[in-house]
């Protein structure tokens, strides 16, 4: 069976806390696994969700800040130490080359696995499966920053009415539906568009173009709320987002659930994040981000 859900790894800014470990997400979409700004520690973190290298097959980078990379070192490690017998291909911001190549390098060990790096120079797309595309947008944070987006592709529901009164049934449907003709009926008439899932992470940045392109029409978003509504002009200086802008995004994105991350330690109540988060006007499913978590991409429309 298919599982599509987000494990939650860390969900500190800048430094981890007694509850919250640096960044990391895993994002588990059918047989895949994508890593996302594992920062330090995410490799133990793993171990407690239940997570093994051989789960991943992409590593996504975010910015080089330490709390979104310096896990990097050990999980690479750790993938080389399992001997993980696919390809892995880890993106992230060329202008951060050098440090992708010390973190990978940290120490001496054995090389076993092929990792491939893909670095991300611009907007657009990045790669393309059979269950997804996946693609960057540039974010606006004093170091470069970019947040990925993954789409599925659209797909068809068959509709038994419709197959039944054109008299359709058993292996007819199938063929229907490799050659898109069956006689005098096309696919169009028996069917209708079952839209991809969309999935966007979105991590350190100021409101941008980009964070909105990302956000667009997503069945699940993440993204960072770093700081409370009443810290906006810190959150500016730094280049974060509040939750009540992170909430504003999604509620204009049409966002089905809001997962809101990456909080700063200045704070001990979770709960104001999801108050101010309703407060800016998103209805959709919200959920407040805390270690080894999971959430499930919402069900199909």
């Amino acid at each position: 069976m298919s599982v599509r859900e987000l494990v939650v790894l860390g969900t500190a800014s800048q430094v981890p806390t007694r509850h919250r470990n640096h960044n990391g997400y895993l994002l588990r979409w059918d047989g895949e696994g994508i890593l996302f700004d594992p920062g330090e520690g995410t490799q133990r973190q793993m171990l407690r969700a239940g997570v093994a290298a051989h789960d991943l097959n992409r590593i996504c980078v975010t910015h080089f800040h330490g709390d979104h990379s310096l896990g990097l070192a050990g999980v690479i490690q750790r993938i080389n130490l399992d001997r993980v017998p696919h390809e892995i291909t880890a993106h992230y911001p060329r202008s951060g080359r050098r440090f992708f190549e010390r973190l990978r390098y940290a120490t001496a060990y054995r090389e076993t696995v092929a990792l491939t790096e893909a670095p991300v120079a611009a907007d657009g797309l990045l790669a393309v499966t059979r269950s997804y595309t996946l693609e960057a947008r540039r974010l606006s944070h004093p170091v470069e920053s970019y947040g990925y987006r993954l789409v599925e592709p659209d797909g068809r529901r068959m509709l038994p009415d419709r197959l039944a009164a054109h008299g359709i049934q058993g292996p007819d449907v199938g063929r229907l539906q490799r050659e898109g003709r069956l006689g005098d009926v096309a696919l169009e008439d028996v069917s209708e568009v079952r839209r991809g899932q969309r999935f966007a992470f979105v991590m350190d940045t100021r409101l941008c173009d980009g964070v909105h392109a990302l956000a667009e029409d997503c069945d699940l978003l993440v993204i960072e709320s770093t700081f409370l509504d009443e810290d906006a002009d810190l959150a500016a200086e730094h280049g974060h987002l509040t939750a009540g802008q992170a909430a504003a995004v999604a509620r204009d994105a049409g966002v089905r659930h809001l997962v809101l991350t990456h909080f700063s330690q200045r704070y001990t109540e979770p709960e104001e994040f999801e108050r101010q988060a309703r407060a800016a006007g998103f209805t959709g499913e919200l959920t407040v981000a805390h270690d080894l978590l999971r959430v499930p991409l919402p069900k199909r429309r």
